[in-house]
């Protein structure tokens, strides 16, 4: 399978594919000697695809990232194979940081004619900075935390706790 090799993809950017070879969101059109069959899936063998439950089927396309799926007369849903595509694009891109609302903007961009790398690399890079920014706050936390617990001794009455003192104390500027 491409991708899941240890060679760094987008150090080339030649074969545009996640970074994690197991979800398989390719961005090149295969051939068609490998196109997979036109496969229609049930609501719950896309969630099983996707390793995510029905209701976040259902919560997706209410918030547009999955297209509403054509039903069947019985009126259950029947999703196109590249509806599996799509959600682990919105799986890998929750997990490098993206909000639901970046990941709409982003499968936007995917499609908007004229778009760049260049328009790409720059929501990556803001992203990159959001997580800067996080992680300083995240560091402050701790060093926060970490002041506290260096003045609990651990014992005695709870008190006179000087964690739960610092909590309840007012804030003074």
């Amino acid at each position: 399978m491409i991708g899941t090799g240890k060679k760094n993809i987008f150090a080339c950017l030649q074969i545009p594919l996640d970074s994690v070879g197991k979800y398989g969101v390719y961005t090149l059109n295969m051939g068609a000697e490998q196109q997979p069959s036109v496969e229609k899936l049930t609501i719950s063998r896309l969630a099983q695809l996707g390793g995510v439950n029905l209701e976040t089927i259902r919560y997706y396309e209410r918030q547009g990232l999955l297209p509403a799926p054509p039903r069947t007369a019985a009126g259950y849903r029947v999703f196109p194979r590249e509806a599996a595509r799509r959600l682990r694009f919105i799986k890998r891109a929750q997990e490098l940081g993206f909000s639901l609302n970046e990941i709409g903007e982003l499968l936007a961009l995917r499609i908007k004619v004229g778009a760049k790398q260049a328009d790409m690399r720059k929501r990556a890079e803001a992203k990159i900075t959001d997580i800067e920014q996080k992680i300083r706050t995240l560091q402050a936390m701790k060093n926060a935390l970490r002041q506290l617990t260096e003045r609990c001794e651990g014992c005695g009455p709870l008190s006179e706790c000087p964690i739960l003192e610092s909590l309840d104390e007012e804030m003074t500027e």
